[in-house]
């Protein structure tokens, strides 16, 4: 190693031990760990409209843990493929087992609670799809932390770039965890019988 290498090593080294303490500081945070972890907090009190055109906020699914994800109908593949999922986890479920699942749209210009319910008729009816005006879900967006942007592509049409992590909220309504759909349908269930 040349003194110039050697050099090189030690300010590498202190950024990647920074790197990884600010991480660790944002799960620590963001997971409701240590006294400031309400500043972090994922979730909140909303108003919206769901897809049978009822007005709904978060107390409509008080006492329930939730599955709360965001999307669009215009989506080619991540939302109909998560949808998908959240249909296999709620098919493992008892029918009336205490859950929400929430598909809230990033795209609310055009998906109207016609278009939600169209839509979501190919997955689990269990599942409700919120939307609302520009102001009401970026209201959400923000209290969820989740990242939207519209992107245009061809002949004047966009589509949208967007967080795409299932939620996982306890009955309180509070974040647990990123649910992971990567796992067995069954195991996922398992993981969310134990919050009801």
């Amino acid at each position: 190693m040349t003194p110039q290498q050697k050099r090189l090593v030690l300010p590498i080294a202190i950024l990647a031990f920074g790197l990884l303490a600010l991480v660790g500081t944002a799960i620590f945070i963001v997971s409701g760990g240590g006294e400031r972890g309400h500043v972090a907090s994922v979730g909140g009190p909303f108003s919206l409209t769901d897809q049978n055109g009822a007005r709904v906020t978060e107390g409509t699914y008080a006492g329930k843990p939730a599955m709360v994800f965001f999307g669009f109908t215009h989506c080619p593949d991540v939302c109909p493929t998560t949808l998908f999922d959240i249909s296999e986890v709620l098919r493992r479920l008892p029918e009336n087992a205490k859950i929400a699942a929430l598909f809230v749209t990033v795209d609310p210009e055009r998906d109207t609670p016609e278009a939600m319910k169209d839509y979501l008729s190919s997955f689990d009816s269990r599942i409700s799809g919120l939307s609302g005006t520009r102001a009401e879900i970026d209201a959400v967006l923000k209290a969820y932390r989740v990242y939207a942007k519209k992107v245009p592509t061809q002949n004047g049409d966009y589509t949208m770039d967007h967080t795409a992590i299932v939620y996982l909220m306890d009955k309180q309504g509070r974040f647990v965890n990123a649910l992971n759909l990567q796992q067995p349908p069954e195991t996922t269930a398992r993981e969310l019988q134990r919050l009801m």
